[in-house]
């Protein structure tokens, strides 16, 4: 190679050079450049960067209900320490148990198909809870849930599974604007 295309190619001394050092720092350079173009452009960060998963805390808890926020958007909110997925769907909103009815494990977002999987055995779940297909036999298990001035009460003691209690399972779900 001739000397003066080495010398070219050679960034670590000038200042005027625009071939990144790294990897790490063409991936970073990269990133800052399409984030500063979706912003220029009017594409705001909620829109461009949006995760319909969250992952919350109760707000206040009294005996077994834990109090939430109504989500903001649609898509699902896991609080981990009491085992609760809060769902956000087309107009309504769901509380419903972290673990799959088949066997107890704790079921997963996938945000390509928008529904819920679990991970052990594959049995995936729409967001509203309803069964689609796997080893599971029943929809995903679904508490107790009001509205209030504050915002959604989930009740813990009361779970509805929806080939026990089709009724009551059908009727645990809030209705928003």
């Amino acid at each position: 190679m001739p000397d003066n295309l080495t010398n070219e190619l050679d960034c670590d001394d000038r200042t005027d050079c625009f071939v990144p050092k790294s990897r790490r720092e063409f991936l970073h350079d990269s990133f800052l450049r399409v984030a500063g173009a979706l912003i220029a452009i009017g594409v705001s960060r909620s829109t461009a960067f949006a995760m319909p998963l969250d992952f919350v805390e109760a707000r206040s808890r009294a005996g077994s209900a834990r109090s939430y926020g109504i989500p903001a958007t649609d898509g699902a909110q896991i609080d981990r320490q009491n085992q609760v997925i809060l769902v956000r769907w087309e107009g309504a909103v769901y509380a419903f148990n972290l673990s799959c009815p088949h066997q107890n494990t704790a079921l997963k977002w996938d945000d390509r198909d928008h529904q819920f999987q679990c991970p052990k055995h594959h049995s995936k779940y729409r967001p509203d809870g309803a069964f689609i297909e796997g080893r599971a036999t029943r929809g995903m298990d679904r508490f107790a849930i009001t509205r209030d001035a504050n915002g959604i009460t989930v009740d813990l003691d009361t779970l509805y599974e929806n080939d026990k209690n089709a009724a009551a399972w059908n009727g645990a779900v809030v209705r928003i604007a």
